[in-house]
């Protein structure tokens, strides 16, 4: 890339610092915002500048947000006891765009990975079982991925707040619509199994 522009190659550069975006790719992105106009690069240049100054982590529930509390935490319409507990902000964002919960969020800051090096101490879960004692939680929805460590984390939650009183549901697994019972793994069918419900 010797033969580009300084700037050019500088912003291909930054760009493939992006996730899931190679070499090919940041070039092309990089074009694109060469032939893009002055207006549009500016706007995008301002866009990242507020998200660095102006987005911070929410006081209760650790969410992205720009005021604090966050929109959802101070929302009276929001049914406050029904927590959805998740491993990361954009696991809130997930939810939302579903506009079928109502309730508030928790957000851990990640998962329980010994191979990573975060415990218990890493995460927001001790924030997680106050709000439990002091917020009148009646339920706590685990909603974290149904990997190994999204298991590991939801069974050492359900063991931390059974004995608090509120009771501890898990998102069911099952079958994508649309899906073939051929295709689907022994595990998926098996929580699908586990998950039915009358009709």
């Amino acid at each position: 890339m010797d033969h580009l522009a300084p700037p050019l190659t500088a912003l291909i550069s930054e760009l493939e610092k992006l996730p899931t975006i190679g070499p090919k790719t940041a070039a092309r992105l990089a074009f694109y915002l060469l032939s893009a106009s002055k207006e549009d690069a500016e706007a995008l240049s301002r866009a990242i500048l507020d998200l660095k100054s102006k987005v911070r982590f929410c006081s209760r529930c650790f969410s992205l947000t720009e005021g604090d509390p966050c929109s959802i935490c101070s929302d009276p319409r929001r049914d406050a006891s029904l927590l959805c507990v998740v491993a990361e902000a954009k696991d809130v964002y997930a939810i939302e765009r579903t506009m079928s919960y109502r309730g508030r969020y928790h957000v851990l800051g990640g998962l329980i990975s010994p191979i990573e090096g975060i415990g218990i101490a890493q995460l927001k879960i001790a924030e997680l079982t106050e709000r439990v004692r002091k917020d009148g939680v009646a339920e706590a929805i685990i909603a974290t991925n149904p990997n190994a460590e999204g298991e590991s984390t939801a069974l050492y939650l359900a063991r931390l707040l059974a004995p608090l009183g509120v009771k501890v549901t898990r998102l069911a697994y099952g079958l994508p619509i649309g899906g073939d019972l051929d295709y689907a793994d022994e595990v998926t069918l098996t929580r699908a199994l586990e998950g039915r419900r009358s009709l």
